[in-house]
């Protein structure tokens, strides 16, 4: 990978497939990749935090800390629905540098802190040891796994007189863990994620580069093994040089400091693989400490068809600090582990924000830690517009074996048809615009039919183009499926209400699960 501040440039976009499977997952326009040509106009969207924020905050004797630096909040760590008991679980950072706490939740909002017996009287799920500080976690429910000993996993960064290290954990309830050992070296807020489409374990390593942070990558088939770098073969691949700011990550207008890429979670979110980056936009350490404030980082988004080079088109913090004295989500933004949750017709991302308030000190970087949530349609990361002209797209060639087509539009004020074009542009006769019902509605999957057709069986296995027209709407996304509800067996990221696993597999069945 280059070093250097220019972009990264991305291969697949560079060159394109000459013909696209897309049997699995909703397909997303977060980049060019599907599109041969449009008229439409493209727009990113933002997640909104919501009114309620935060939803959670210290409240327990080692989450208020005495007083001096409170913290209850992921710092990573994870949130996942289980699909397996119907709630919503959450690991986090209790107390600054000191527990690994559990709650849980029936509807994303309103958490339970369950006392364990783990630590007699706590929701801790670790035993706090002498002399250790634990940092940065990540959290992992692995839904393949045929193993139910390591059906959750944990990474734990530690910190203590003789140095540091990373830890490796597993277990079947989330609650009580069994160390398998340690990390290679590695750096404070790295973690780990599970890439699907490939069956790879990959390790995000906090590097650095001319003093920079940066991440380095490292994969295995195994997850204990994806940590072992340094125990492999010298003829065996090491760490490489994965991710890094450029020349579009720019400065905080006030701070004016160098950006720096701070940490990265990913996840697989339908057919792609989807990433949450901090971008470090200052003040460097010793100012924050100095002058008691957070530092600043804010979550944006990247993009990725293979799962090494993510493409990271719109550079605006995706949720970001308000750097305003007194909020809770002044600074210092960390995405939580599992990334994001489908409910319904919506994505819940959950974040971690620090005030830098401290009830006894004069105020501390590091404290005031909470956890909120902000709120994006699914899907909608990426909608291409049409105004009261109608516009045009055409993906390039694509091949299905589903029998129907979906799409997640807001065309409710206006039009949507799809005709179905062969490679050579000619219409699928009868899968012609005029045969096309008109969509006009707002819906986050709504079935495409055309007159005269039972479904898209004839084409299965053919290369075809879709044309879509537009007018009035936004189109987010588009799918083929056998599943007459709309199943679209994509990845789901930490899951949600109604999903059985990390896979879509319910359609509109999911949606009948209603969360206030």
């Amino acid at each position: 990978m280059d070093r250097s501040r220019r972009p990264i440039e991305i291969p697949y976009l560079i060159n394109k497939p000459a013909v696209i499977f897309i049997d699995v997952g909703r397909q997303l326009f977060v980049d060019d990749f599907l599109i041969e040509k449009t008229s439409l106009n493209k727009v990113y969207h933002l997640a909104e935090k919501i009114n309620q924020n935060p939803i959670f905050k210290p409240e327990t004797k080692i989450e208020l800390n005495q007083g001096n630096i409170p913290v209850a909040a992921p710092f990573n760590d994870g949130l996942w629905y289980d699909s397996k008991q119907k709630l919503f679980k959450l690991w986090y950072h209790a107390g600054w540098f000191s527990g690994t706490g559990y709650a849980t939740s029936n509807d994303g909002i309103n958490w339970k802190r369950p006392e364990l017996d783990v630590v007699k009287g706590t929701n801790l799920v670790l035993k706090i040891r002498d002399g250790y500080r634990r940092d940065g976690s990540t959290i992992w429910l692995d839904h393949e796994t045929t193993d139910e000993q390591s059906r959750f996993k944990m990474f734990l960064f530690n910190r203590f007189p003789e140095g540091q290290d990373g830890e490796l954990y597993n277990s079947r309830d989330g609650i009580h863990w069994d160390l398998l050992g340690n990390t290679s070296e590695l750096g404070d807020n790295s973690g780990f994620f599970y890439n699907p489409f490939r069956k790879k374990w990959v390790f995000s390593i906090r590097s650095y580069w001319q003093d920079q942070r940066v991440r380095s990558y490292y994969e295995s088939d195994e997850f204990y093994s994806a940590s072992q770098w340094e125990n492999k073969a010298k003829t065996e691949q090491k760490p490489v040089f994965w991710l890094k700011v450029d020349s579009l990550d720019v400065a905080n207008p006030i701070i004016k400091d160098p950006t720096q890429f701070y940490d990265a979670d990913v996840v697989a979110y339908e057919s792609i693989m989807l990433g949450l980056f901090g971008i470090h936009r200052g003040p460097n350490n010793q100012i924050a400490e100095f002058g008691g404030f957070p530092k600043i980082t804010d979550m944006s988004l990247g993009y990725s068809r293979d799962g090494f080079h993510f493409s990271r088109p719109d550079r605006r913090s995706f949720i970001g600090s308000t750097l305003k004295i007194g909020d809770w989500d002044r600074g210092y933004i960390h995405a939580v582990g599992g990334g994001c949750l489908v409910v319904g017709d919506k994505l819940y991302f959950y974040y971690s924000a620090w005030s830098g308030i401290s009830p006894k000190l004069k105020n501390d970087m590091y404290a005031g830690g909470s956890m909120g949530l902000a709120i994006l349609r699914r899907d909608g990361f990426v909608s291409l517009n049409a105004d009261e002209e109608w516009g045009t797209l055409i993906t390039r060639p694509v091949i299905f074996n589903g029998d129907y087509m979906f799409v997640n539009v807001d065309s409710k004020e206006g039009e949507l048809q799809v005709e179905i074009l062969n490679e050579d542009y000619e219409p699928f006769k009868p899968f012609l615009r005029e045969s096309c019902k008109i969509i006009s509605v707002d819906s986050t999957i709504q079935e495409v039919n055309w007159e005269r057709v039972k479904d898209l069986g004839a084409l299965k296995g053919k290369k075809v183009r879709f044309k879509f027209y537009l007018k009035k709407g936004s189109l987010y996304s588009f799918w083929v499926t056998p599943d007459k509800l709309g199943a679209s067996y994509g990845f789901v990221a930490a899951g949600g209400p109604g999903l059985i696993g990390n896979k879509d597999t319910k359609g509109k069945r999911a949606y009948k699960v209603q969360v206030k």
